[in-house]
């Protein structure tokens, strides 16, 4: 699974620090098999980066952000965070909704990339710093953090999320059905040409 888990016992900044490194490691792989002119493993690849931001992006919106509002430090910081969180879940969105081949597809997973990596950047180099001078149970949290992605990430033996009404810029649709969808209008347009 993406990250650190609750088994591994680490504080939340090794966590999410780990998630970091993870997502990364796929956007690099994605341009590996773009290179490669491989259509299958870019659609899989982005899929991951996807899933891998939407739970890393969750967990930080229900547990992190709100612990680290208790250091008076970081209120815009965490502000900032948020505003750039809702636009990689609408970037996200976009492209959970698209197909390698798709126009912009490369450019829109290239673009979340850099949001990511200027995401990052800010929240290591500012936001964790404040976070380890601070009197916040770094522990604590990363117990809670890693519980709750595990959750979200439909781990085995875990019991699912309660039910939720999803936001429209945060709804996943089935893969299967975009790609029927995308078919059906393929067909309609060839018969009526």
């Amino acid at each position: 699974m993406f990250g650190l888990t609750a088994g591994e016992g680490t504080n939340a900044i090794d966590l999410l620090k780990k998630d970091h490194e993870d997502v990364e490691q796929l956007f690099d792989q994605f341009e590996d098999a773009k290179e490669d002119d491989n259509d299958e493993m870019r659609a899989a690849l982005a899929s991951s980066i996807c899933s891998a931001l939407t739970v890393h992006a969750q967990i930080e919106e229900e547990l992190f952000y709100p612990a680290m509002r208790k250091v008076a430090e970081l209120g815009d910081l965490i502000d900032e965070a948020a505003v750039e969180h809702q636009s990689l879940k609408d970037l996200i969105a976009q492209v959970e909704g698209m197909r390698p081949g798709d126009d912009l597809f490369d450019a829109k997973v290239k673009v979340l990339s850099e949001y990511v990596k200027h995401h990052v950047k800010e929240e290591e180099g500012e936001i964790f710093p404040e976070a380890k001078d601070s009197d916040i149970d770094l522990d604590a949290l990363g117990r809670k953090l890693a519980a709750r992605k595990a959750e979200l990430a439909g781990e085995p033996g875990v019991m699912p999320p309660p039910a939720r009404k999803a936001s429209a810029a945060t709804k996943r649709r089935p893969r299967a059905s975009s790609r029927a969808k995308t078919a059906s209008r393929r067909t309609a347009k060839k018969s009526g040409e």
